[in-house]
């Protein structure tokens, strides 16, 4: 036996230990994957007012020349 042969024989054993690792844990994606709940939000609450806009800076008043 060479090591080639033992090379190709050995990563074989590799690939198949890393696929049945990947079906064991599930396919990547969306697919297969459980559907989460949707949240239904409370219909008895009213919708929060919006907040008061946050103050800009120091107000400058014009000063008349006398």
């Amino acid at each position: 036996m060479s090591s080639e042969s033992v090379g190709g024989i050995f990563g074989a054993i590799v690939a198949a230990i890393v696929l049945a690792v990947a079906v064991v844990f599930g396919p990547i994606g969306q697919y297969g994957k459980p559907v989460k709940p949707a949240k239904a939000e409370p219909a008895a609450m009213a919708p929060a007012a919006p907040a008061a806009p946050a103050p800009r800076g120091p107000v400058i008043k014009e000063v008349p020349n006398q």
